[in-house]
């Protein structure tokens, strides 16, 4: 396998797949064809299959695991969601203030490595950083 020739997308198992696409699609923006079953499959600039989600209790059944369910913030990975620029960042910090949305670390930053973002907590704790390199 070659890394530069592999898409690569992300998959949410979700514990209730109803109230994640609702975030997902009226919160955050991302168009899906969401048929209301134990998965969907959301629109992005990435193409196909790079962003998804499946029924966490279905996944576990299928690999023949037992379900437990995560609690809190998810400490493993983060999702990022680049911006055009550090202008876009601040329109959408503003937008998604409107809206009942958990900011795990507050407004926008601008790092000294040149990254403005900051951080949404979805409904089942996965973050989304939504950022930008782009000072503009």
């Amino acid at each position: 396998m070659n890394g530069k020739n592999t898409k690569v997308g992300v998959c949410l198992l979700t514990g209730d797949i109803q109230n994640m696409v609702r975030f997902y699609r009226d919160t955050m923006g991302f168009h899906t064809q969401w048929d209301g079953e134990n998965f969907a499959e959301f629109e992005t600039a990435s193409g196909a299959l790079s962003l998804f989600m499946y029924d966490r209790k279905s996944f576990v059944q299928a690999i023949g695991e037992e379900y437990l369910p995560p609690k809190g913030i998810n400490q493993t990975f983060e999702i990022a969601l680049w911006l055009p620029s550090f202008s876009d960042v601040d329109k959408e910090y503003q937008r998604l203030s409107k809206l009942d949305v958990q900011f795990p670390a507050g407004e926008p930053i601008t790092y000294p490595f040149g990254i403005r973002n900051f951080y949404v907590a979805d409904p089942e704790g996965n973050l989304l950083e939504v950022g930008s390199t782009n000072n503009t």
